[in-house]
């Protein structure tokens, strides 16, 4: 899942021992056995840097069961950006140097899956597999195979300034319908202070193409279909789509005061620096705006999370984000592999995620947090959340920004008709290559 976009370089920690060899690494080759206490060798295991910010506890742990099992292999783990790791595993998969153990995001997990760079794995191995989430398993699955298995899941949300709310409103509740939600950012506005003209009661950054398309989804629109033919093709020309479009583009237009060519990626910063009441935005974006240099400490008791309204007097239909772990094909340690994300994806790991409001990989866990509020919104969403298309080249329409240069035109004035057109076209020289 695509979250925390951070441009830092990537940071490489040694854990377990002196640093060793990984599948593709220099020094003694692995040796995998039977009896774990016998194999010898480099783990080498790439996470996003998610995990070393927000819950290295689990990090720790689960490398500690690790060593319990296999005193003699050594993990090597590395931290990655979401801005960097997709290029930086294209390039160890191009030099044999790929870790043995990647976190993929949710809508990245296709394009390794076709390119047959992922092994594949056995569900019954996994613990609470029979009721991981599905939106999730989807991802991992091609022609009837699982390549990776479920980390945890994602939802967006409305995460707003309750002190905000109630000063200019009279309630700090969030409101349930988007009539509601536009009369209280208009009087949010009103109130915002003076002089500070890129205060934005609601902050919808104009390339935010979740959003976007969460307004298509909520229309009955979608990015793309696959047809009777065989192939993928663009929809975004469909009128429903459209109205989704143009839905969203009113709102930026009229809520986001700053600069609308700036994209999501630190909209949490926007919230903390109380520069906006209201974002549209994971539920962990929270914490992120209230932990400094970021965001302000002040606002930890503040900021409150809520289930977003949409048209139509319906919620809005939220992106199913979240990440998977696979194990890289030519591995020569696989063994291991499975064993550290067994561990890592086990009930005790995912309650541990539970613990800090993220949304576990199975429905089991899963349900308690419907009920806790923080983090009832997303875990609410979970069932009905869209998905981008599961399409060879899906990878590909993302990595050339189909989507955000779409919106970035209409904002600079294209017509929606035009705009959605000319994505259609560029959608469909892409989606159906694999990449």
């Amino acid at each position: 899942m695509k979250r925390q976009l951070l441009a830092a370089s990537v940071v490489t920690a040694l854990v377990a021992g002196a640093a060793a060899c990984g599948s593709g690494g220099s020094g003694g080759p692995a040796r995998q056995s039977a009896d774990p206490k016998a194999a010898t060798g480099s783990l080498t295991v790439w996470l996003m840097n998610d995990a070393q910010s927000s819950w290295p506890e689990l990090v720790q742990q689960v490398n500690d069961e690790f060593a319990a099992l296999y005193p003699n292999v050594t993990i090597k783990l590395s931290y990655q950006t979401w801005a960097d790791k997709v290029n930086n595993l294209d390039t160890a998969l191009g030099q044999g140097k790929a870790p043995d153990v990647v976190e993929l995001g949710n809508t990245e997990t296709m394009k390794y899956i076709l390119g047959g760079s992922l092994l594949e794995v056995n569900k019954a191995d996994y613990e609470n597999s029979d009721a991981w989430i599905r939106g999730l398993e989807n991802t991992c699955n091609y022609n009837g195979k699982l390549y990776c298995v479920p980390y945890y899941a994602g939802a967006r949300v409305a995460v707003y300034n309750s002190a905000m709310l109630q000063q200019a409103t009279g309630s700090a509740d969030f409101p349930k319908t988007e009539d509601d939600l536009r009369a209280a950012m208009d009087r949010v506005q009103q109130n915002a202070p003076k002089g500070d003209k890129a205060f934005s009661a609601l902050y919808l950054p104009g390339p935010y193409w979740y959003a976007a398309m969460s307004y298509v989804a909520a229309y009955g629109g979608s990015i793309a279909k696959f047809d009777a033919a065989g192939n993928w093709h663009g929809t975004l020309e469909d009128p429903k789509a459209q109205q989704g479009i143009q839905h969203f583009v009113e709102l930026v237009k009229k809520y986001n005061h700053n600069d609308l060519t700036v994209n999501e990626l630190h909209q949490s910063d926007v919230l903390g620096k109380q520069k906006a009441a209201v974002i549209y935005g994971n539920g962990w974006e929270a914490g992120s705006a209230a932990t400094p240099p970021g965001g302000d400490a002040a606002l930890k008791d503040v900021l409150k999370v809520a289930g977003f309204p949409g048209p139509n007097g319906k919620p809005l239909p939220s992106f199913i984000g979240g990440s998977d772990l696979a194990i890289t094909a030519k591995s020569t340690i696989a063994d291991p592999a499975k064993a550290w994300i067994k561990l890592f994806t086990s009930t005790k790991s995912e309650a541990l995620l539970a613990g800090k409001d993220i949304l576990p990989n199975n429905l089991t866990q899963l349900d308690a947090l419907k009920y806790k509020p923080e983090t009832a919104a997303a875990a609410n969403a979970v069932p009905d959340a869209w998905f981008t298309p599961l399409a060879p080249g899906w990878a590909q329409v993302e990595k050339q920004n189909v989507l955000v240069n779409m919106l970035s035109s209409i904002l600079a004035g294209k017509p929606v008709d035009e705009a959605t057109k000319a994505a259609d076209a560029q959608i469909n020289q892409l989606i159906n290559n694999q990449s």
